[in-house]
């Protein structure tokens, strides 16, 4: 029996046109099933069993409404659907090889509406399979063969408590749960209700609200076990546990070897009767996977594996100081006074009971515990099955610079933490995509891979997300709607990157349209005088630190709230206007290279235009900058980055807004996430020893011992915030001035910036091979794949 999961570019069951049936073309001949009588939240479990009386090699395509869990004769074939919206909803596809004889397919499927992950969509909840073998067809398609199915009980939802966006954790009790389900086995199975017919997305000329179903786009996601781990703290400690410090007095030292074998993979552990445990297990690095633990005996015994990523100085505080140090701190839910996130699991009392939850978590320290009522619980196994996109790092890079190379692997690890079926703001909190962190995300991704599955889809799911304004929506996939409009602008400049970096025309032209309606809604804000008036929507721009929020940083504004620059929720706002004319000018050059030559000109008239306003109303002669706000009461390093990269300034003024930027000591300071513009600013004026300062912030995630880059300047709410990750870029971008200066990256310019190193060596990736830069003092050696033109 072999099984692989197969990528297709076109879709199957396309009925030729013209023709009888052509209004149906792309009709599955399959039907979506269910369990009659299913409201969310629900788990169910769908059954086939079949003959074939000889070996049968055939592709099977298969999704469910929300997840699916896919078993051929026990043994897991795949999981999915990837994560879509309604109107793009995912397939997979696999081809079998079968032996002659019987065997048993088994969906198990769930559906949780409200309770599911902010990212997840849903129409109700079903399941679909379908051969592509027409022969085949009645005996394995879904609303052809008898089908079977039943509702798993056994399940409990608790609340993500801080983690809102993830959906909600789960509590598998063993004496309800159908064990062996996955075979096919157990009681219970019974007739599936018929819904409707699979289709494809805009295949019909009455189109339904059903899911449209589309292939998946990206490679099954990274599921591999991982053992080990380091045992910190096993203490006597019945939950509640959130209020108890960790203290080495409390520690039980004779017992972590045995735990520690338990990790190890190496032999079970007994927790004797009326006992209680409460283990502490460092990962050593940051890891998204799911818990899998084997249980014997113990009925009634409850354990439960929560998940942090810090421990916590002070029980009502986000303090967490140095990572790695444990004494004397809480493992609680960051902000809830709570235990900690994660899913419990009641023993049953059978043998060798194999429990996992539905989804995966993430964190750096597990908290383990365990209480038994009157019989003895042996643990035969614990393992964690990590689980993210399969990006890896194709590229090299060595320095003089130590800091560097130990930041190096926190970034890597940052990005591959924020890449699952989508990218990710943090896979803690809210495993939701958005915009602003995407774009930075998919420039470190340019650097250290050719992989361009994951940013296409990223450009692809925010063009679907599109209102009828023009704006994309800030994040999605995501079913709580939220409009951040700035975050539309850097959709334009994902789409303005992918060309020079990748640049795919067909792709590229494909955007165009959504290009064009983000800038056609910009251009409706400008008034009378030419300055852009404030969109409605959060126009969040940086985590601007104020005298309100906790974070110890230099350059807060207390003006700056939730985000927004002041005056920017409903006046207009000098950082959202060159924000724009940058954009405009984007735009302009995506029509130069790949669409209109009018609309090139008028994105560039736009771009000029709104510039000549900003000088007009936002420039302070006397201070040599660029104010927020029309009053000129409020500065930032943000408004003069923006108008710098804008290219919109003649060099004297260009001069004048360098030398404000880096010598007024009363801005309002870039943060974590718009540093990345700081950071392109130093690069485009030639200021590398701020460019260095600014990575201070950085170097002190090495002896702070995170394992990834973070949120915001400290006390920061998420450890794991891959929009922290851009220095990556910089290194092979700015430090080894490795750039595209033509679409499809076919023209390179490279510029070395080592200031203070003394030497540095880069290999990146390129569509067409390596650009390689060596660099020691003065002398420079460039490598470049065959047919890519150096400026």
């Amino acid at each position: 029996m072999q099984f692989q999961r197969v990528m297709l570019d076109e879709q199957p069951f396309q009925l030729p046109k013209p023709g009888p049936n052509w209004g149906r073309g792309g009709v599955w001949p399959a039907q979506w099933i269910c369990v009659p009588n299913t409201p969310a939240p629900v788990v169910a479990a769908y059954r086939l069993e079949f003959s074939i009386d000889k070996p049968e090699n055939f592709r099977i395509h298969l999704s469910a409404d929300e997840r699916y869990d896919l078993f051929l004769n026990g043994e897991r074939v795949g999981r999915g659907p990837e994560r879509g919206d309604i109107e793009h909803w995912s397939f997979e596809t696999y081809d079998l090889e079968l032996p002659a004889g019987t065997h048993t397919f088994v969906a198990r499927v769930w559906s949780l509406g409200e309770a599911a992950a902010f990212a997840q969509f849903s129409v109700h909840h079903g399941f679909l399979f379908c051969p592509e073998n027409e022969e085949l067809q009645p005996k394995l398609a879904t609303g052809l063969a008898p089908w079977t199915g039943k509702i798993l009980s056994g399940y409990e939802w608790l609340s993500p408590l801080c983690a809102w966006g993830t959906g909600h954790n789960v509590r598998i009790d063993g004496r309800e749960f159908a064990w062996n389900h996955e075979s096919g086995a157990g009681e219970g199975w019974g007739e599936v209700e018929t819904l409707w017919p699979g289709a494809r997305s805009g295949s019909q000329v009455e189109i339904t609200a059903y899911q449209r179903l589309a292939p998946a786009s990206l490679p099954p996601m990274m599921d591999e076990i991982r053992r080990g781990f380091r045992v910190r703290h096993v203490s006597d400690g019945k939950p509640p546990t959130s209020e108890i410090p960790i203290r080495a007095a409390d520690n039980i030292t004779e017992e972590i070897t045995h735990w520690q074998a338990l990790l190890g993979g190496e032999k079970s552990i007994e927790i004797p009767v009326h006992t209680a445990r409460r283990v502490l297990v460092d990962l050593e690095n940051y890891f998204c996977a799911r818990p899998e633990l084997v249980l014997s005996g113990g009925r009634d015994a409850v354990m439960r594996v929560h998940w942090a990523e810090s421990l916590f100085e002070n029980f009502d505080r986000w303090d967490k100081g140095r990572r790695g140090e444990i004494e004397g701190k809480f493992f609680s839910a960051h902000g809830k006074k709570k235990d900690g996130v994660g899913d419990h699991f009641i023993a049953d009392g059978g043998q060798n009971r194999r429990f996992e939850p539905l989804w995966w978590q993430a964190g750096r320290y597990l908290e383990i515990t365990v209480e038994t009522g009157d019989n003895p619980l042996v643990i035969e196994n614990f393992a964690l099955r990590e689980t993210r996109y399969p990006l890896e790092n194709e590229a090299q890079f060595s320095c003089s610079d130590a800091r560097l190379k130990a930041l190096e692997p926190i970034m890597i690890r940052a990005l591959q933490m924020c890449a699952h079926e989508t990218y990710m703001d943090c896979p803690y909190f809210e495993q939701l995509m958005y915009v602003g962190d995407t774009r930075l995300e998919v420039l470190v991704t340019y650097t250290l891979t050719r992989d361009e599955a994951l940013p296409r889809k990223a450009l692809r799911l925010f063009d679907w997300s599109r209102l009828h304004s023009g704006l994309t929506q800030s994040r999605y996939p995501s079913r709580v709607r939220q409009i951040i409009p700035p975050f539309s602008l850097w959709w334009v400049a994902m789409c303005h990157d992918y060309a020079l970096w990748r640049g795919d025309p067909d792709f590229t032209r494909s955007l165009l349209p959504g290009v064009r309606a983000v800038c056609d809604y910009f251009a409706s804000l400008i008034r009378p005088d030419g300055i852009l008036d404030a969109p409605d929507g959060w126009n969040f721009t940086d985590w601007v630190v104020t005298t309100d929020t906790p974070q110890k940083y230099d350059g807060g504004d207390p003006s700056w709230k939730n985000g927004v620059p002041p005056t920017g929720e409903t006046q207009p706002s000098g950082i959202l206007g060159w924000q724009a004319a940058w954009v405009f000018k984007m735009a302009g050059d995506l029509e130069s290279w790949f669409g209109e030559p009018e609309i090139s000109e008028l994105q560039a008239r736009r771009a000029k235009s709104l510039a000549d306003a900003l000088h007009t109303y936002f420039w302070s002669e006397e201070r040599g900058l660029f104010a927020d706000d029309l009053g000129h009461e409020h500065w930032s390093e943000h408004a003069q980055c923006l108008s710098i990269l804008s290219g919109l300034l003649d060099s004297k003024r260009s001069e004048r807004v360098t030398t404000g930027l880096f010598e007024n000591p009363d801005l309002a300071r870039t943060t974590i996430y718009f540093a990345h513009y700081f950071l392109e600013t130093c690069r485009t004026v030639g200021r590398m020893d701020k460019f260095w300062e600014k990575l201070d912030l950085w170097f002190g995630l090495v002896e702070n011992d995170l394992k990834t880059t973070i949120e915001m300047p400290e006390p920061t709410r998420s450890d794991c915030h891959a929009w922290g990750a851009h220095p990556l870029f910089h290194i092979y971008a700015t430090l080894a001035g490795i750039r595209p200066t033509a679409p499809g990256f076919s023209r390179v310019e490279i510029k070395p910036q080592l200031s203070q190193m003394r030497h540095l060596d880069a290999t990146m990736p390129h569509p067409r091979g390596e650009i390689r830069v060596v660099a020691t003092g003065d002398k420079e050696e460039f490598f470049l794949p065959e047919g890519v033109k150096l400026l």
